[in-house]
């Protein structure tokens, strides 16, 4: 094969994936054509390179389809795998400084206070808590630290595990707004060869989404509770 060229069994041995799943990507268009040589199909460089990148977005997480729809866009110029994988990478960046722990029933005890007789069992059934064989999973130690504050605080564990969960699914939407924009940003400059500035946003962004969280939730409970003041349920509240 002076010329570079693989039949499907060689350029199989040459990426370590089986034949089938080279037909899977044909049948799928994430391929470009092979060149035929009588009913012999014959690949090239190109090939190969295509499928270290698919196996690449697949480590990734991506879906076939998505793949297809990225490469496509790849080919027509639309933007450039490179520059892709770099802002994929920054949006996979952490926004919080919390990450699943996975701890002995120890180092559980220092995370969670003391384990009363029933208190783990109630700390798994919130979902603070999951075991793992001999161990413990902590999805969120930040999350547990500040339920156990506001039980200290006074508020009932159940009430706080389920504070989380509401704020989770009000702000999951706020989220979604606040991304679409700088998101569209992103891909117009893409397309226009200027992907720079996106990255500078999402520096940016960070920062000022959390500040704006923390003020307008300020705000809002300053709202309510100066109408629960007006309103009288304050002073019902404390008898």
């Amino acid at each position: 094969m002076t010329d570079g060229a693989r039949t499907i069994d060689d350029l199989a041995r040459e990426v370590g994936i089986p034949s089938r799943t080279i037909r899977f990507y044909q049948s799928k268009r994430l391929l470009p054509r092979p060149e035929m040589r009588g009913r012999v199909a014959h690949y090239g460089e190109p090939h190969v390179e295509r499928l270290r990148r698919i196996a690449e977005l697949q480590d990734r997480g991506l879906k076939i389809k998505a793949i297809r729809e990225l490469l496509e866009r790849v080919d027509r110029g639309e933007t450039r795998l490179e520059e892709w994988l770099g802002l994929d990478d920054r949006l996979r960046e952490p926004w919080a400084n919390d990450a699943p722990r996975l701890v002995e029933e120890r180092e559980l005890s220092t995370l969670a206070g003391d384990l009363r007789p029933g208190r783990l069992a109630e700390l798994v059934r919130l979902g603070l808590v999951v075991r793992k064989g001999g161990a413990f999973l902590v999805p969120s130690p930040a999350l547990l630290q500040l339920t156990l504050r506001l039980e200290a605080a006074g508020v009932e564990l159940d009430a706080a595990a389920g504070l989380q969960r509401t704020l989770r699914k009000r702000l999951s939407r706020t989220a979604e707004e606040l991304a679409r924009p700088i998101l569209s940003r992103g891909a117009a400059g893409i397309r226009s060869g200027r992907s720079a500035p996106l990255g500078d946003a999402l520096r940016e962004l960070r920062p000022i989404a959390l500040e704006a969280v923390q003020l307008v939730f300020a705000q809002e409970m300053e709202r309510v509770l100066r109408e629960w003041v007006a309103s009288g349920r304050a002073a019902r509240a404390t008898r």
